[in-house]
């Protein structure tokens, strides 16, 4: 059995599950998430405070789609009872991130400011003109609106100048050497 599929998802006081119809439906104090469980070998077990996900089958692409829903649904569990930031940090002289009513004007080193306007259910904090956090409560679409924003300008590893996660490190290379 999957080491991950066998694993209970307990259910914190204020969320709630539903499984109906193959579609899977978490609520909780920051949302509400669903997933659509599209293989018919998976099925979901919900005893009161407790989430059990099982399979039908012992085949291959059973056991590997038990611990693909298994994450998934946990993952949905934790951003609707505490939600998901990354946070990203911006490097370089004159590089620097402004709020414009909802927006994010980014100024990287180009000959133009780059705007990005996040998705409704993305909130976007700058928390210093060099550092933004990405919050949601679906894992997902704040990991890709982070590697998004990281996309306009990725670190170069001479000068470390771009836009990196917070956690990340970057490996610098020694640049030319001086002549004799």
């Amino acid at each position: 059995m999957s080491r991950i599929g066998r694993l209970p998802i307990k259910l914190n006081k204020g969320v709630t599950a539903e499984f109906v119809n193959k579609v899977v439906t978490i609520k909780g104090p920051l949302g509400e998430l669903s997933q659509d469980i599209a293989n018919d070998k998976i099925d979901i077990k919900i005893n009161g405070a407790e989430l059990l996900v099982t399979r039908t089958s012992e085949t291959k692409e059973a056991k590997a789609a038990h611990g693909l829903y298994r994450a998934l649904i946990y993952n949905m569990t934790v951003g609707v009872e505490k939600g998901y930031t990354k946070s990203l940090v911006i490097a370089g002289v004159g590089y620097k991130a402004v709020n414009n009513a909802g927006k994010i004007t980014l100024s990287v080193g180009y000959s133009h400011t780059v705007d990005l306007t996040p998705p409704s259910d993305i909130k976007l904090e700058i928390i210093s003109p060099t550092e933004i956090a990405v919050k949601g409560i679906d894992k997902v679409k704040v990991g890709q609106f982070a590697a998004d924003i990281k996309a306009i300008r990725k670190p170069e590893p001479y000068h470390g100048y771009g836009i990196r996660y917070k956690d990340e490190t970057i490996l610098r290379k020694a640049g030319k050497k001086a002549g004799k």
